[in-house]
């Protein structure tokens, strides 16, 4: 009996319709080098080749449609996503706050303060957390009570979606540039609040928003969040520098206080075994 001579071979990407198409139209024997899978030896006009062909070119097809069906399938979000959310009504504002830690820094902020808008942004950006903020207040007094109550809304949205706090890291410290600006952010969610803020801001305002509301944003945020805050201005002259700079180094410090340590196990970061808002 002659060997058929092979007339051309199939890789992973060859439409074959069906084992017909295989037999007629190739009249040829499969190279195995050229497939993924275990080849099985393929002559036409054997009954019993032909089952075989069956098998074969169902297991290709189903290799095919899998490795296809993997490569364009998008990433799915881990069902474990630590989320806070918050309302906070009062007779001078109405907050909505949603946080996600384990998210990808999408940005969703209408405060009806511009700055502060900008500012939140930054948060999400740099901390890679999905941040959205909706609130109303009396804005036409001054920018104070929405300002504080976006800040304890946002601490309370973190406080719960750092739950017992197991496995975290726990602390965090970074320092961000912004041209001539520096500012070094230290942070400890020790579930203790406490802020120490050293800040030079040169101007009364930057826009319309008063520059003494950035040291009480982060004092509202530290006693809901129950987080130690220490902040340094290393450099800076110009306002809106120093203030950006600030928000940034907080997102990047709060990035690596609230991402996991793999070798704790899941453990709580403490010797007493406990970190709970005091």
């Amino acid at each position: 009996m002659s060997t058929p001579t092979p007339i051309r071979s199939l890789s992973l990407f060859t439409p074959i319709s069906s084992p017909h198409t295989l037999l007629c139209k190739t009249k040829t024997l499969v190279k195995p080098q050229s497939l993924p899978l275990p080849y099985i030896p393929c002559f036409r006009d054997t009954k019993l080749k032909s089952r075989l062909v069956l098998t074969s070119v169902a297991s290709l097809n189903s290799h095919m449609t899998e490795s296809n069906s993997v490569a364009a399938s998008p990433p799915q979000q881990s069902p474990s996503c630590r989320v806070g959310e918050v309302r906070r009504v009062t007779k001078e504002t109405n907050v909505h706050v949603k946080i996600n830690l384990d998210g990808s820094g999408i940005s969703d902020s209408s405060t009806g303060i511009p700055f502060l808008d900008h500012m939140l942004d930054q948060l999400a950006s740099h901390g890679l957390f999905d941040v959205y903020v909706k609130a109303s207040g009396d804005i036409h007094i001054d920018d104070h009570h929405t300002n504080e109550d976006v800040a304890l809304a946002i601490g309370t949205a973190l406080l719960q979606a750092l739950g017992d706090r197991k496995g975290i890291n726990r602390f965090g410290h970074f320092s961000a540039p912004l041209d001539e600006a520096a500012i070094e952010v230290i942070l400890d969610l020790s579930g203790r609040p406490h802020l120490s803020c050293d800040l030079s801001i040169p101007t009364e305002r930057v826009g319309t928003y008063d520059t003494q509301l950035v040291e009480h944003f982060f004092q509202s945020l530290v006693n809901t969040s129950g987080m130690t805050l220490h902040i340094r201005q290393l450099a800076g002259k110009n306002s809106h520098h120093i203030i950006e700079a600030t928000f940034k180094a907080f997102a990047r410090a709060l990035r690596q206080a609230t991402e996991f340590d793999l070798r704790r196990h899941g453990s709580i970061p403490s010797s007493k075994g406990v970190l709970s808002r005091s």
